[in-house]
């Protein structure tokens, strides 16, 4: 019954989310910070995991190709594949969930510690549209963060295939423009849009929802990246059934 309780919680959550928004000017200011926060904030870890697992991926592949007759073109292939898919859009998020997703947490389950979520419901302030709505409309960038882990997760596997001796760059080139599908980047970008919702409202759950001290903090942050990365999990199989089958 708990699990159902949190379950129509959190969509009550949502519902409440949209009403009785703050005004403009305030909510610039919270969606711009938010912006700094979770996306370019994120930008750099993003950058340096993407670049070495392309590598590492390129590297593996090219290392299990033992017979002479599977062309050198297949590293640039699986890698691509690889990526695009799964890497890009998946890994990234369950990697945002301990990043962005704690700090989402941490930060409203202080604030309801200190007990500021409740002056600002004294002043008549719809909390959680003031919490919540800027970092879901500052995750909508989200897929930005993603386009670059996609390229960069492409290039270190070009970098460590052709400075490896593993594939040459003409046949790296070639394997990644071999069969591409366009519609698999739209499937990417897609569940991407679907997990930055989740990364959003998730974390903001197990934070404003929270009770008791600071050591209960830190239980909700390590709650929310849990549940958060099984609805990540449970979503990409769902949409993956759905879109590619």
């Amino acid at each position: 019954m708990t699990y159902l309780h949190n379950i129509g919680s959190y969509f009550l959550m949502i519902i409440e989310m949209f009403r009785k928004p703050t005004k403009w000017s305030v909510m610039k200011k919270l969606v711009f910070k938010d912006i700094d926060d979770l996306i370019i904030g994120s930008i750099g870890i993003v950058a340096f995991i993407s670049f070495f697992v392309g590598g590492v991926v390129a590297i593996q592949t090219a290392l299990n190709i033992s017979n002479p007759l599977i062309p050198k073109s297949l590293v640039g292939f699986a890698t691509r594949q690889s990526i695009v898919l799964e890497f890009g859009p998946t890994f990234i998020s369950i990697i945002m969930a301990g990043k962005v997703g704690s700090f989402i947490t941490s930060s409203i389950g202080t604030m309801r510690v200190t007990e500021q979520i409740d002056a600002l419901e004294v002043m008549g302030i719809n909390s959680l549209n003031y919490l919540v709505f800027p970092k879901f409309i500052s995750m909508l960038l989200y897929p930005f963060v993603i386009s670059i882990a996609m390229f960069l997760g492409i290039f270190g596997g070009l970098v460590a295939s052709v400075y490896g001796g593993f594939s040459s760059l003409d046949d790296y080139i070639t394997g990644i423009q071999l069969d591409f599908d366009p519609f698999h980047v739209t499937y990417a970008f897609i569940k991407t849009t679907v997990f930055a919702f989740v990364l959003a409202t998730i974390p903001s759950f197990h934070g404003f929802y929270m009770k008791g001290g600071a050591l209960e903090v830190g239980k909700a942050s390590t709650t929310s990246f849990v549940w958060t990365s099984v609805v990540i999990i449970l979503i990409n199989y769902l949409l993956t059934q759905m879109m590619l089958s």
